[in-house]
């Protein structure tokens, strides 16, 4: 079989803040066959997108392509000029992006935007273009292929604005489509049946494809090899079915080890004799002016109840725009509930943070998904630290520098990290970071709202055994939300699930495998397996799908 890319040596380098030139992707070489899907895999700051990207004989702002060559159909992409690139792109070579909404212009219908590429390149009368539009939708499942193109971005599902933007990437009739990431955002249910459409109109074009993704079981449906990356270099590459089965890499093993942490169901414990740390009866929540009924315009939770035993964890999964982090929220005053009851350490508290206790507000802490936009950028990580330790404790200066210490060393972070500021740390730092500064209020109870989903698979497993780790140690209760469901697997007692601001179902260690709410079902059956076949053989009910799917 022909190769379509090779890939010899190729070197990158990238200018640092302080003007020094470091080498980010060191002599990297590999082929992908016509028809052929390669996956690059690895933690952020792989090089995974940066060898992705060479492929259009583009290089980041503050890089540039230093070394080696990158043929693709026989031309080599680091020596074409600008104007030759752009002929490439699109027709030769195209590209999906993890985040279809950032590609179409939302004041643009579907249709003109996925057409563009024919007018700008001259390959086909505006009338072909359009006919040849509707069988791309109709063969990537999406509904009603032919008026959804008359649609504004903004009028269909994430997932259907994913296959939309697989559309405008194949209407050019490409040899090679680029990857990057392109279900992360999207939930499970749907990111099923948007890998289902990709994986069928590559194979009927027999087109090749680079996939980009730090996700080894939703790369094992799609792709035929696997290149597994860290810092900038190769360690493995193989067919899928060896790299899943007999990995040769040590890295490659931590990576598949993180993908399915074990579960962490313990048996029922205290029992129902203890008090709960946290009990909440009947709550309602949402947002938008409280209409004639008492409820809010938008009712994101609705009558939810549930407990939270001491020592223990409850996790809480749900789809995008489910309510579980309206919940979070709600639960910590951040949002005060409309009405409802929340019981904590035994006794009634305000619905509203700012009318509670100063001690039921350090017993009871939030760590956020996103811990750059929860860490102050402007102060140090002493600072950030201290700030809870003054508040809560009154502690002074020199108490302070001692207990911030103790957190970083708690965290399992070097001490020197005091100084800096988050900046300077990796992702996985400043999740760290974020949880030290819950953990400085002395809390019982710590509601974790996504603090996994921005991190990569073997960063966030660490973080998972960190937490596990620290609730031996201090006897914490944690509430853990998430739409990842191997991750409140491993660190939660009782899973909550969730579904149009409802609890549905909640399942306990005796019906972890058997979920008896058709939502659950269609949930957990949703999430990829670590067997190439899983996507092929996956059966799903259409009336689950009809009724419960987000397409």
């Amino acid at each position: 079989m022909a190769n379509l890319v090779e890939i010899r040596n190729l070197k990158v380098e990238a200018a640092t803040d302080s003007g020094r030139i470091v080498e980010i992707i060191k002599d990297v070489s590999f082929d992908i066959a016509k028809g052929e899907i390669v996956a690059l895999i690895g933690e952020s700051g792989s090089g995974k997108t940066t060898i992705a990207l060479t492929l259009m004989g583009y290089a980041r702002e503050g890089c540039r392509i230093s070394g080696g060559t990158i043929h693709v159909d026989g031309r080599e992409m680091a020596a074409l000029s600008e104007a030759e690139r752009s002929k490439v792109r699109g027709t030769t070579v195209a590209y999906i992006p993890q985040s279809a909404a950032a590609a179409f212009n939302p004041a643009a219908k579907i249709m003109e935007q996925v057409i563009e590429v024919t007018r700008i390149h001259g390959l086909m009368p505006p009338e072909q273009a359009r006919r040849r539009a509707i069988e791309l939708f109709r063969a990537l499942s999406l509904p009603n292929p032919e008026t959804i193109g008359e649609r504004y971005p903004h009028q269909v599902s994430g997932g259907q604005l994913q296959r939309l933007a697989a559309a405008m990437a194949l209407i050019g009739e490409p040899k090679l489509i680029i990857f990057d990431e392109p279900t992360t955002a999207l939930d499970v249910t749907t990111q099923i049946d948007v890998l289902k459409a990709f994986k069928s109109v590559m194979k009927a074009g027999d087109i090749a494809g680079v996939y980009v993704s730090h996700d080894l079981a939703v790369v094992a449906q799609i792709a035929d090899r696997i290149a597994v990356l860290k810092g900038g270099e190769i360690q493995e590459l193989a067919k899928t079915e060896a790299i899943l089965t007999r990995p040769g890499h040590p890295y490659t093993r931590e990576l598949l080890a993180a993908v399915e942490p074990k579960r962490a169901f313990r048996s029922s414990g205290m029992g129902g004799s203890v008090a709960p740390v946290l009990r909440i009866d009947n709550l309602i929540a949402g947002y938008g002016n409280i209409q004639t009924n008492g409820l809010p315009a938008v009712c994101a939770v609705q009558s939810v109840s549930l407990e939270v035993e001491k020592g223990r964890n409850l996790g809480i999964i749900g789809e995008s725009g489910c309510g579980k982090s309206t919940l979070a929220r709600a639960i910590a005053g951040i949002l005060p509930a409309v009405s409802g009851t929340i019981g904590f350490n035994g006794s009634e508290m305000s619905r509203a943070a700012k009318l509670r206790t100063r001690d039921q507000l350090r017993e009871m802490q939030i760590v956020f998904q996103y811990a750059d936009t929860a860490l102050n950028p402007a102060k140090s990580i002493a600072d950030i630290l201290g700030r809870p330790l003054a508040f809560y404790h009154g502690m002074d200066r020199k108490d302070r520098e001692a207990r911030v210490d103790e957190l970083l060393d708690m965290v399992r972070l070097p001490r020197a990290l005091r100084y800096r500021y988050p900046s300077e740390l990796s992702g996985g730092q400043k999740q760290r970071v974020n949880f030290a500064r819950a953990l400085a209020a002395e809390p019982r109870l710590i509601i974790c709202d996504e603090i996994t989903s921005a991190l990569d698979t073997v960063v966030a497993a660490a973080i998972i055994d960190l937490l596990k780790e620290l609730q031996r140690e201090l006897h914490l209760s944690y509430i853990f939300i998430s739409h990842d469901l191997s991750v409140v697997e491993a660190i939660c007692d009782e899973i909550v699930v969730m579904y149009g601001g409802r609890k549905v179902e909640q399942i306990t260690r005796e019906t972890a495998n058997v979920p008896r709410h058709p939502y659950s079902q269609l949930l957990f059956g949703s999430v990829p397996k670590l067997d190439p076949t899983w996507l092929d053989n996956l059966v799903q009910d259409p009336e689950l799908k009809r009724e419960y799917g987000h397409g």
